[in-house]
Protein backbone atom coordinates (compact mmCIF):
# COMPACT_ATOMS: atom_id res chain seq x y z
CA UNK A 1 0.00 0.00 0.00
CA UNK A 2 2.53 2.35 0.60
CA UNK A 3 4.17 2.02 -2.93
CA UNK A 4 0.64 2.63 -4.03
CA UNK A 5 0.85 5.67 -2.01
CA UNK A 6 4.31 7.10 -3.27
CA UNK A 7 2.99 6.62 -6.94
CA UNK A 8 -0.73 8.02 -6.75
CA UNK A 9 0.97 11.13 -4.53
CA UNK A 10 3.57 11.71 -7.30
CA UNK A 11 1.30 11.24 -10.18
CA UNK A 12 -2.01 13.16 -9.03
CA UNK A 13 -1.29 15.06 -5.58
CA UNK A 14 1.83 16.44 -6.22
CA UNK A 15 2.09 16.59 -10.00
CA UNK A 16 5.11 18.03 -11.38
CA UNK A 17 3.77 20.46 -13.30
CA UNK A 18 0.41 21.53 -11.96
CA UNK A 19 1.60 21.13 -8.31
CA UNK A 20 5.31 21.72 -8.27
CA UNK A 21 4.94 24.43 -11.11
CA UNK A 22 8.24 22.40 -12.75
CA UNK A 23 9.48 21.80 -16.12
CA UNK A 24 7.26 24.58 -17.16
CA UNK A 25 9.19 25.29 -20.78
CA UNK A 26 8.35 21.60 -22.18
CA UNK A 27 4.40 21.55 -20.89
CA UNK A 28 4.12 24.32 -22.91
CA UNK A 29 6.45 24.07 -25.86
CA UNK A 30 5.16 20.51 -26.39
CA UNK A 31 1.63 20.08 -25.52
CA UNK A 32 0.61 21.80 -29.18
CA UNK A 33 -1.06 18.39 -29.81
CA UNK A 34 -1.38 14.61 -28.12
CA UNK A 35 0.69 12.91 -30.71
CA UNK A 36 3.59 15.64 -29.38
CA UNK A 37 2.87 15.64 -25.77
CA UNK A 38 2.68 11.43 -25.92
CA UNK A 39 6.05 11.56 -27.62
CA UNK A 40 7.82 13.90 -24.74
CA UNK A 41 5.83 11.90 -22.05
CA UNK A 42 7.43 8.67 -22.91
CA UNK A 43 10.61 9.78 -23.80
CA UNK A 44 10.70 11.54 -20.24
CA UNK A 45 9.31 8.93 -18.66
CA UNK A 46 12.21 6.58 -20.04
CA UNK A 47 14.75 8.93 -18.85
CA UNK A 48 13.52 9.87 -15.49
CA UNK A 49 12.89 5.80 -14.28
CA UNK A 50 16.67 5.01 -15.89
CA UNK A 51 18.70 7.98 -14.29
CA UNK A 52 16.91 7.30 -10.66
CA UNK A 53 17.90 3.60 -11.57
CA UNK A 54 21.30 5.11 -11.93
CA UNK A 55 21.92 8.09 -9.87
CA UNK A 56 20.49 5.72 -6.54
CA UNK A 57 22.93 3.31 -6.60
CA UNK A 58 25.66 5.98 -7.70
CA UNK A 59 25.08 8.03 -5.03
CA UNK A 60 24.33 5.62 -1.89
CA UNK A 61 27.74 3.55 -2.62
CA UNK A 62 29.87 6.20 -3.97
CA UNK A 63 28.90 9.94 -3.32
CA UNK A 64 26.94 9.62 -0.07
CA UNK A 65 28.94 9.86 3.32
CA UNK A 66 27.79 6.00 4.03
CA UNK A 67 29.28 5.05 0.87
CA UNK A 68 32.42 3.48 -0.17
CA UNK A 69 34.77 6.22 0.02
CA UNK A 70 32.64 8.02 3.22
CA UNK A 71 33.76 11.46 4.30
CA UNK A 72 37.76 12.39 4.57
CA UNK A 73 39.65 15.55 6.42
CA UNK A 74 38.94 19.18 4.63
CA UNK A 75 42.26 21.97 5.09
CA UNK A 76 40.98 23.05 9.02
CA UNK A 77 39.93 19.81 10.10
CA UNK A 78 36.64 20.28 8.95
CA UNK A 79 34.70 16.65 7.33
CA UNK A 80 33.95 16.68 3.47
CA UNK A 81 32.65 13.93 0.91
CA UNK A 82 32.04 13.67 -2.42
CA UNK A 83 28.73 15.22 -1.96
CA UNK A 84 29.34 18.27 -3.39
CA UNK A 85 29.63 16.31 -6.74
CA UNK A 86 26.10 15.17 -7.21
CA UNK A 87 24.54 17.78 -9.31
CA UNK A 88 27.58 17.31 -12.00
CA UNK A 89 26.91 13.19 -11.70
CA UNK A 90 23.53 13.43 -11.93
CA UNK A 91 23.14 15.50 -14.58
CA UNK A 92 26.19 13.51 -16.55
CA UNK A 93 24.24 10.81 -16.46
CA UNK A 94 20.99 12.56 -17.88
CA UNK A 95 23.09 13.99 -20.46
CA UNK A 96 23.85 10.30 -21.27
CA UNK A 97 20.14 8.85 -21.29
CA UNK A 98 18.71 11.47 -23.52
CA UNK A 99 21.53 10.51 -25.76
CA UNK A 100 20.19 7.05 -26.17
CA UNK A 101 16.73 8.35 -26.94
CA UNK A 102 17.64 10.83 -29.06
CA UNK A 103 19.72 8.24 -31.37
CA UNK A 104 16.59 5.73 -30.97
CA UNK A 105 13.80 8.18 -32.17
CA UNK A 106 16.12 9.41 -35.00
CA UNK A 107 16.67 5.79 -36.20
CA UNK A 108 13.09 4.53 -35.21
CA UNK A 109 10.66 7.39 -35.37
CA UNK A 110 12.04 10.42 -37.69
CA UNK A 111 9.15 11.94 -37.64
CA UNK A 112 8.86 12.55 -33.98
CA UNK A 113 12.05 13.20 -33.68
CA UNK A 114 12.04 16.14 -35.94
CA UNK A 115 8.64 17.10 -34.54
CA UNK A 116 10.17 17.30 -30.89
CA UNK A 117 13.12 19.50 -32.18
CA UNK A 118 15.03 21.36 -29.48
CA UNK A 119 12.69 20.04 -26.87
CA UNK A 120 14.10 16.54 -27.38
CA UNK A 121 17.50 17.80 -26.62
CA UNK A 122 16.08 20.43 -23.38
CA UNK A 123 15.17 17.15 -21.79
CA UNK A 124 18.35 17.02 -20.08
CA UNK A 125 17.73 20.14 -18.66
CA UNK A 126 14.15 19.10 -17.62
CA UNK A 127 14.00 20.26 -13.61
CA UNK A 128 12.04 17.67 -13.12
CA UNK A 129 14.23 15.05 -14.07
CA UNK A 130 16.86 16.17 -12.04
CA UNK A 131 14.25 17.02 -9.02
CA UNK A 132 12.95 13.42 -9.17
CA UNK A 133 16.84 12.12 -8.84
CA UNK A 134 16.95 14.84 -5.49
CA UNK A 135 13.59 13.75 -4.24
CA UNK A 136 14.34 10.27 -3.85
CA UNK A 137 16.72 11.39 -1.13
CA UNK A 138 15.26 14.05 0.50
CA UNK A 139 12.03 11.68 1.29
CA UNK A 140 14.07 8.99 2.23
CA UNK A 141 13.32 6.31 -0.31
CA UNK A 142 14.80 2.57 -1.10
CA UNK A 143 15.58 2.18 -4.46
CA UNK A 144 11.71 0.08 -5.25
CA UNK A 145 10.39 3.32 -3.88
CA UNK A 146 12.43 5.50 -5.82
CA UNK A 147 11.64 3.46 -8.73
CA UNK A 148 7.84 4.12 -8.23
CA UNK A 149 8.16 7.75 -7.61
CA UNK A 150 10.14 8.28 -10.55
CA UNK A 151 6.69 6.79 -12.53
CA UNK A 152 4.36 8.35 -10.91
CA UNK A 153 6.11 11.68 -12.16
CA UNK A 154 6.87 11.16 -15.11
CA UNK A 155 3.69 10.19 -15.88
CA UNK A 156 2.19 12.64 -14.00
CA UNK A 157 3.78 14.90 -16.41
CA UNK A 158 2.36 13.07 -19.39
CA UNK A 159 -1.05 13.70 -18.29
CA UNK A 160 -0.10 17.17 -17.44
CA UNK A 161 1.11 17.42 -21.31
CA UNK A 162 -2.28 15.52 -22.24
CA UNK A 163 -4.68 17.68 -20.48
CA UNK A 164 -3.16 21.11 -22.13
CA UNK A 165 -3.16 19.48 -25.43
CA UNK A 166 -6.53 18.32 -25.79
CA UNK A 167 -7.86 22.13 -23.96
CA UNK A 168 -5.19 23.74 -26.85
CA UNK A 169 -7.62 21.77 -29.49
CA UNK A 170 -10.50 23.63 -28.23
CA UNK A 171 -8.83 26.98 -27.75
CA UNK A 172 -8.27 27.11 -30.97
CA UNK A 173 -11.88 27.36 -31.89
CA UNK A 174 -12.97 29.46 -28.98
CA UNK A 175 -13.62 33.26 -29.29
CA UNK A 176 -10.05 34.35 -26.81
CA UNK A 177 -9.73 37.95 -26.33
CA UNK A 178 -6.98 39.38 -28.32
CA UNK A 179 -4.74 40.56 -24.83
CA UNK A 180 -5.01 36.73 -24.12
CA UNK A 181 -4.13 34.71 -27.54
CA UNK A 182 -1.19 32.85 -27.09
CA UNK A 183 1.00 32.16 -24.71
CA UNK A 184 -1.16 34.00 -22.05
CA UNK A 185 -4.52 32.02 -22.45
CA UNK A 186 -2.47 28.79 -21.72
CA UNK A 187 -0.99 30.17 -18.15
CA UNK A 188 -4.46 30.98 -17.40
CA UNK A 189 -5.69 27.32 -18.44
CA UNK A 190 -2.63 26.32 -16.30
CA UNK A 191 -3.33 28.00 -13.31
CA UNK A 192 -7.30 26.44 -13.38
CA UNK A 193 -6.03 23.00 -13.92
CA UNK A 194 -3.55 23.62 -11.00
CA UNK A 195 -6.45 24.70 -9.28
CA UNK A 196 -8.53 21.57 -9.77
CA UNK A 197 -5.94 19.43 -9.10
CA UNK A 198 -5.93 20.72 -5.67
CA UNK A 199 -8.65 18.69 -4.88
CA UNK A 200 -7.23 15.66 -4.78
CA UNK A 201 -4.86 16.90 -1.90
CA UNK A 202 -6.97 14.58 0.78
CA UNK A 203 -7.02 11.89 -1.72
CA UNK A 204 -4.01 10.01 0.34
CA UNK A 205 -3.47 10.25 3.97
Amino acid sequence: MTLFKIFISAFLIDNVVLMRFIALCPFIGMSTDEDKSIGMGIAVTFVTVLATAVTWPIYRFILSREGIFGTFKLPGGSEGSLEFLQILVFILVIAALVQLVEFYLKKMSPGLYSAMGIYLTLITTNCAILAVTFDVWTKGYNFLEALVYAVGVALGFLLSLLLLAGIRRRIKTSPVPAFLKGTPILFVTASLLSMAFMGFGGLVK
